[in-house]
């Protein structure tokens, strides 16, 4: 029995766009804390399940889960309004910031107060990787951890090879999970091969515009969309070679700009992607940019949904998907390390990273608006008053 209405998950994710910091880690585990541990809309299968295929296709993760946990209960048109809310309140925060940064001529204050926020996002992003951890591998107990090594193994190859390669290789993540699948509940095709199996490829075409500029922007977005795989760490030099680079619709400076604007606003850090079509052709070009972005992913999420909620029942798709988990968990907690290693720069960062986890760990009350929020006014008033 579905114990909440399309009305109630809508605002949710409204919720979530206008309020979710912290980029996909922390998003992914709001989404577990507060969808499948306090208000228990979704299970904890059905998360993996969302986890999982978010890992699996391209495109930015958290927005892909967000798509699936609304067509779990409510179908396609779920899928359609929860993704929407997910994006919107996000999207139009850094089109009112384009508009500020090409009137004002540059964000230094930004800069400013990124650098308490990027510190403030690290603590808060080490919590839910933390949790999402020993949701989907186990309790750091010895009886736990000797029972499920297994997945602790893959855990640890992809933290690791993501802290030294600083991206994420989803063919590595089936692989991991084939192997788990193999040793815990091989499927009877494998001791009796009888049939070929049948991969789903989605296809989808892009629309034509007249405009050069955004005829550029479309496709070069589409591609961002349709072929980067894992979280916006993924995406982010995908989009620098693109925009700097090759088409030179950015400088350096304005492109650091964009992505320092996807961290200090709410919702998936992809929705930069608004911000950089901003820049290059306005409201127009945000638009397309941002559209262009996301179809792909809601396409290859809403496409396999149905048959991947079904094959997922078997029990041989379910240990394959909980080794898959492992391994993208790992992977988050990889990114974790990443970003921080680029977040932290001295003392006083470490010592706000350190102060937000310990926030929201030890007191109950407190969110993570009001973390970041703090973070930003000390942010700027250490850049802009002790040097």
């Amino acid at each position: 029995m579905v114990s909440y209405t399309l009305k109630d998950l809508i605002k949710y994710f409204l919720k979530l766009g206008t309020t979710g910091f912290g980029g996909p880690v922390a998003l992914v585990g709001y989404m577990h804390r507060d969808l499948v541990e306090e208000r228990k809309w979704i299970s904890e299968e059905e998360y993996k399940e969302g986890l999982a295929l978010a890992q699996l296709a391209p495109g930015p993760l958290a927005a892909q889960l967000g798509i699936y946990l609304g067509y779990v209960h409510h179908g396609i048109l779920g899928a359609t309004l929860s993704g929407l809310a997910f994006v919107l309140p996000s999207f139009i925060m850094v089109v009112l910031l384009g508009i500020a940064y090409t009137t004002y001529g540059g964000l230094p204050w930004m800069q400013s107060i990124f650098y308490g926020v990027g510190a403030a996002v690290i603590g808060i992003i080490a919590v839910s990787a933390y949790k999402l951890t020993i949701k989907s591998v186990s309790k750091f107990e010895t009886a736990a951890i000797k029972s499920n090594w297994i997945l602790w193994l893959f855990y640890i190859i992809t933290a690791t090879l993501t802290v030294i390669t600083q991206n994420e290789e989803v063919l590595l993540f089936i692989t991991l999970g084939f192997i788990y699948m193999l040793i815990k509940a091989p499927p009877s095709w494998v001791k009796k091969p009888t049939a070929s199996s049948v991969a789903l490829i989605p296809l989808f075409s892009l629309w034509n515009i007249d405009w050069s500029k955004l005829s550029q922007i479309a496709w070069f977005f589409t591609k961002a969309g349709a072929f980067v795989f894992g979280s916006g760490l993924a995406i982010v030099p995908f989009l620098h070679s693109g925009v700097v680079n090759e088409y030179k619709w950015l400088s350096e400076q304005q492109f650091v700009d964009a992505v320092a604007v996807a961290m200090i606003t709410p919702g998936p850090v992809v929705i930069t992607v608004g911000f950089i079509g901003y820049l290059v052709a306005g409201i127009k070009g945000a638009s397309v940019a941002a559209l262009a972005t996301f179809l792909p992913c809601y396409l290859l999420t809403i496409i396999p949904a149905p048959y991947f909620k079904k094959i997922s029942k078997n029990n041989s798709i379910k240990v394959f998907v909980d080794g898959i988990t492992s391994a993208v968990v790992g992977a988050l907690t990889g990114a974790v390390i990443v970003i921080a290693i680029r977040s932290i720069v001295d003392i006083p960062t470490l010592a706000i990273a350190i102060a937000s986890a310990a926030l929201l760990w030890y007191v109950k009350k407190v969110s993570e608006i009001h973390i970041i929020a703090i973070a930003a006014l000390v942010g700027w008033v250490m850049r802009s008053y002790l040097g």
